[in-house]
């Protein structure tokens, strides 16, 4: 399956709905846009994983680096994510200490 990105908005948060395979082929996608929404919405942005089939580590990179971008101008990088294999790779990598992951973008949006 290819990789899909579509943005919308709830409230005052831009959300990127991610779904698909994350993968070395599309993460250079999905780093592309998650940088240009970062310098759009003064750097805050929930990246909503929920329709994500595989995650593989150059994906989890791509978050990080969006985290890190994120971050250098002050912002935040929220992740929404209700697939336990998902969460799983955050846990083993010790990346769930380091992202704020929620169950549902509602959540992220409030947040």
């Amino acid at each position: 399956m290819d990789l899909s990105l579509s943005i919308r908005t709830i409230g005052e948060r831009i959300v990127l709905d991610v779904a698909g395979e994350v993968d070395v082929y599309s993460s250079p996608s999905l780093q592309e846009r998650i940088s240009s929404l970062i310098d759009l919405t003064n750097s805050s942005l929930v990246v909503n994983l929920s329709a994500v089939t595989f995650l593989d580590s150059t994906g989890i990179g791509t978050l990080v680096a969006g985290l890190n971008r994120a971050n250098q101008f002050g912002g935040t990088l929220l992740l929404v994510t209700d697939q336990e294999r998902i969460m799983k790779l955050f846990r083993i990598t010790g990346l769930d200490a380091v992202f704020t992951i929620f169950g549902t973008v509602e959540e992220a949006a409030h947040a």
